[in-house]
């Protein structure tokens, strides 16, 4: 493993998490359920048995879980675990011969993830401090990756890449959410720490995300947008789009179809899934 030393990125970034830790609230709001309004990411029974502010705490954009298809007596590492809800859920499919590894550098996610494992008595779950360039995980000893809007926030995806392929087993698996945009951004655009923290100044573009991928060694890459939750998001009013009102559910459909042929750059959740050679 690489020592990593954090940049401007990373320490605005951990700053705006920290914040987000104490203040219980999230970034990708618009998909988001702790800010007062409905999670629509994940379907209500995988979140039944869990405490409301386990369940409503997510800074994701999307349901990697429900992607990853876990296994029972899997073992599964989260890339910027946050307050811990998709490793709480992951332990519940992989079971007690299972285990999950969360790992995030912001302290203050740490000691609530760590307080929350500790309060629903999830022993197969635990939480490392570490960045996503340098993981504190062994080679090969992992079968899945998940991530929720985590990986667009690294200043060095390929090197987050290259360590996700070094801790997977051969012939293992990646299953995250995150966000993507249509074209590459112009270089003013990765300069703004602010927009960095909300997601935006650091989504890849598609094309390049599947290249970045490829270079790292994975295979069966798949880069699919999350039309229907992107939906749900608009009609529930908490994303807005640039459409005459009213508008038809298929009207709304067909501009997002076709996000990647329009001039402007659009930011959308991204099922992502890809395999390590055996």
């Amino acid at each position: 493993m690489t020592k990593i030393t954090p940049t401007p990125i990373h320490q605005a970034v951990q700053e705006h998490y920290g914040n987000l830790a104490k203040n219980s609230t999230a970034c990708c709001e618009p998909f988001s359920g702790t800010c007062g309004v409905e999670n629509l990411i994940y379907p209500q029974d995988l979140l039944e048995e869990l405490p409301p502010e386990v369940a409503n705490f997510t800074a994701g954009s999307g349901d990697p879980i429900t992607l990853a298809k876990l296994q029972e007596g899997e073992t599964v590492l989260d890339l910027g675990s946050g307050g811990g809800l998709d490793c709480f859920l992951a332990g519940k499919q992989v079971g007690p011969g299972g285990k999950v590894i969360g790992v995030d550098m912001t302290p203050a996610m740490l000691e609530r993830a760590r307080a929350n494992a500790a309060r629903m008595g999830a022993s197969n779950v635990e939480f490392r401090e570490g960045f996503l360039e340098d993981l504190p995980v062994d080679d090969a000893s992992v079968d899945v990756i998940i991530s929720n809007c985590v990986i667009n926030l690294s200043p060095d995806k390929p090197q987050v890449l290259g360590e996700m392929y070094r801790t997977l087993k051969p012939g293992g698996r990646i299953a995250i959410s995150d966000i993507v945009t249509n074209h590459p951004l112009p270089e003013e655009a990765l300069k703004q720490q602010e927009d960095w923290c909300g997601c935006i100044s650091g989504a890849l573009a598609q094309r390049d995300y599947f290249k970045e991928l490829e270079k790292a060694g994975f295979e069966q890459i798949s880069l699919e947008p999350d039309l229907e939750l992107t939906e749900k998001a608009i009609q529930s009013g908490q994303v807005k789009v640039q459409l005459n009102e009213p508008y038809t559910q298929e009207e709304l459909r067909e501009s997002l179809r076709h996000w990647e042929t329009t001039e402007r750059n659009m930011f959308l959740p991204h099922r992502i899934t890809a395999r390590k050679p055996e």
